[in-house]
């Protein structure tokens, strides 16, 4: 799916490389007030198979930006710390945008995120934070190995940034103000999907730092997506499907294009363990551009 784009996606006519872009976070602002739970309509359980990301994004994103700024005075290339400043402002602004969507929506909608949310707190302020003890060299072996960790999981937001672009959701008639959120998130992501992966070589480059990486990235993600969508159809008061309704309306989603297809998802791993491989293969820095330059709430925040 790196490489490949979805079936039924479209491009703009002109994709032009437009080479390297500065990077900097958009201040934006959504107003959640007349947004229904299930946003894609006659899509309820695709709708919440995409809010979940809405319940693990604000403290991972939180984490880049600890982990970031962490890394940050140790950098001697000026270019790349102006790069690494400018990906923790976006990453923190996804952080803040996503995490409104909890109470100003989620919450609004009778769906009380704050169990889930605090697994999520649990893994990352506990079992991904720094490391305190030990020497020196110990803890700046334990900061290596968390840059390549956010270097995988930027494989897959890259992936889900490039579906944000070419998915059917306006087509399905489906929430402006929720498609602009992902969709402007996801842009900003291909937009800046080389820098975990530039950070992780020049702090310690090495093949089997980054298999291991991704070892650990894969299985932790599915976990976590499992978890929340479980959550989420428990949570959803207007909801009361089995399980065998709830693959059926997932696989209709896929069908629709409102959902990615997750087996090309995860079969997109093989292209992260190709020598050789650099992030700049996924998704077109031009299209990203594009959206952020006409995404509504990117243009109030300019």
């Amino acid at each position: 799916m790196s490489t490949k784009k979805i079936e039924d996606s479209t491009r703009p006519d002109d994709d032009t490389d437009p080479g390297s872009v500065e990077l900097h976070a958009r201040n934006v602002s959504f107003d959640w007030s007349n947004t229904p739970l299930h946003w894609i309509p006659d899509h309820p359980v695709p709708s919440n198979f995409i809010s979940v990301l809405n319940l693990m994004l604000p403290e991972g994103e939180r984490w880049f930006v600890q982990t970031y700024n962490e890394a940050l005075p140790l950098v001697r290339d000026e270019r790349l710390a102006a790069t690494m400043r400018g990906f923790v402002g976006q990453e923190a602004m996804h952080a803040e945008a996503h995490d409104h969507v909890l109470w100003e929506f989620l919450d609004h909608h009778g769906v009380d995120p704050r169990p889930f949310v605090r697994q999520v707190e649990w893994l990352f302020r506990k079992i991904l934070a720094p490391l305190d003890k030990g020497s020196a060299s110990a803890r700046q072996k334990h900061l290596i190995e968390r840059l390549w960790l956010i270097a995988a999981l930027e494989h897959y937001t890259a992936i889900l940034g490039d579906f944000a672009l070419n998915n059917t959701w306006t087509a399905n008639n489906a929430d402006p103000t929720m498609t602009d959120l992902f969709t402007w998130h996801g842009a900003e992501e291909v937009e800046h999907r080389a820098v975990a992966h530039d950070v992780a070589v020049y702090f310690g480059d090495g093949y089997l730092r980054r298999a291991r990486a991704m070892l650990v990235a894969l299985p932790t993600l599915l976990i976590l997506i499992n978890r929340g969508f479980r959550f989420i159809m428990r949570a959803d008061p207007t909801l009361h499907l089995n399980f065998f309704q709830r693959q059926y309306h997932y696989f209709r989603g896929v069908r629709a294009g409102v959902l990615p297809k997750l087996y090309k998802v995860i079969w997109s791993t093989t292209t992260y363990f190709r020598p050789g491989f650099h992030p700049d293969e996924i998704g077109s820095t031009a299209q990203a551009v594009a959206y952020l330059a006409a995404s509504p709430a990117a243009r109030n925040a300019a």
